[in-house]
């Protein structure tokens, strides 16, 4: 079988290319790809080809199909997982296989499986190490971007609070607690405002800090501030541009006591330090912002963690029980991560998206494999109404939505765009 995908054969050089899949293997899966959401992690994959963790040494020989965060269905199922799959299941990936030891993921490492492509062979390991999971919800692209909603569900899971004059530490953010989220009106901190106001466990208080007034006021319209009280929970937007004094006036919040938990979506030194004078004694620190530069550091107080036992984390996308939780939440419409993509396009924009990421502003890109077509921001369907019916639908039914995608909106755009 022929099947297109975008391939990495070496920093930069990404090729949309059609080429024969092997013939499937008794313990493989034939799988037929429709979304996947373009990820930072893409970039810097693209941008340091080999010499990335994940990708392997030989790509100009051998390269790999780009891309982590897809869903599609199965066609056909190899023999020794004809128990567990069927053809028609959809399905999404968590590509963190941990397979004996090893960094190979689906999506960085692997000739014949990941996201942008139409279609794709799955190895036995993917399933050997219960990393395809089933989704049941609506539409595909949700699942798409389960992989990202469980970077932030294990986000919050590895922050952990220690008892004062014991060792025992408790697992997950504080419940009641306060909650500071730094650089946090992007596609991740949003979804993390959403998981911190619907998951079980709730702080009592979240400011969601950022410079960027256009994308804090797009937030305050989709995760409101209304909708937090109902969960008795005190949901504060604060854009600190132009705060001069910042570290005083976010603890006036806290009468001065500080954050139980403080979570850093950027790699901005001051940004790390800012978080770090705010924290309160047993208080955690996530780093969740993921640098490009390996010597990236930032001053700490060393003071605080010897006397106060305040501590740091970080984490690196989820595993497979935080893949589960984002599926099944977003299965029942609890969290609703629609609000993080802000562009579309077709397999033939994903090279220079994926090259170009850090300078196209927005949240999430996500691609619909089957599909031609450029990238294009949500916010300009309605520029491009009059020059073709298919951005006039797709204006008004995103234009119902809050401005937002839908599965009503991918449901036209796989009818009606042209195809690949």
């Amino acid at each position: 079988m022929k099947t297109k995908a975008v391939r990495l054969y070496g920093k930069n050089d990404l090729r949309l290319e059609e080429f024969e899949l092997p013939r499937m293997k008794d313990d493989e899966i034939l799988a037929h790809v429709i979304s996947n959401s373009l990820c930072m992690s893409c970039h810097k994959a693209a941008e340091q080809g080999a010499d990335h963790k994940r990708v392997p040494e030989d790509i100009d020989k051998n390269p790999v199909i780009i891309g982590h965060e897809f869903s599609g269905y199965i066609m056909e199922v190899g023999k020794k997982w004809q128990k567990q799959f069927s053809p028609g299941d959809r399905f999404s990936i968590q590509p963190a296989l941990n397979y004996r030891g090893t960094l190979d993921a689906p999506g960085y490492s692997y000739r014949y499986v990941g996201g942008n492509a139409i279609y794709i062979i799955i190895p036995n390991e993917v399933m050997e190490c219960s990393c395809l999971l089933k989704y049941d919800g609506e539409g595909y692209f949700p699942a798409s971007l389960s992989e990202p909603v469980s970077c932030i569900v294990g986000a919050f899971n590895a922050s952990y609070h220690t008892t004062p004059g014991s060792y025992i530490h408790h697992m997950g953010i504080k419940k009641g607690g306060n909650m500071a989220l730094l650089a946090a009106a992007g596609p991740m901190g949003l979804g993390a405002v959403d998981y911190a106001v619907h998951s079980e466990i709730n702080p009592g208080l979240i400011l969601v800090v950022d410079i960027d007034e256009a994308r804090l006021q797009w937030a305050k319209n989709i995760l409101t501030v209304n909708e937090a009280k109902k969960k008795g929970i005190r949901l504060v937007y604060i854009n600190s541009r132009n705060i001069d004094k910042l570290k005083e006036y976010l603890l006036s919040y806290t009468s001065g006591e500080g954050f139980d938990d403080v979570f850093i979506f950027a790699p901005v030194e001051p940004l790390v330090e800012l978080g770090d004078s705010i924290i309160k004694p047993h208080g955690c620190i996530n780093f969740f912002a993921g640098p490009t530069d390996p010597g990236f550091s930032a001053r700490i107080n060393f003071y605080n963690i010897h006397y106060g036992s305040t501590h740091i984390v970080g984490t690196t996308g989820g595993n497979m029980e935080d893949m589960k939780i984002a599926l099944d939440l977003m299965g029942r419409k609890i969290v609703k991560p629609a609000f993080m993509i802000t562009h579309i396009g077709g397999l033939n924009a994903v090279a220079d998206t994926i090259i170009n990421l850090p300078r196209i502003p927005g949240g999430k890109k996500l691609i619909y494999t089957n599909i031609e077509m450029e990238l294009t921001a949500l916010k300009d369907f309605e520029n491009l109404q009059d020059k073709s019916p298919l951005f006039k639908e797709l204006n008004r039914i995103t234009r119902e939505n809050k401005g937002q995608w839908s599965v009503e909106a991918e449901k036209y755009l796989l009818d009606n765009a042209k195809k690949i």
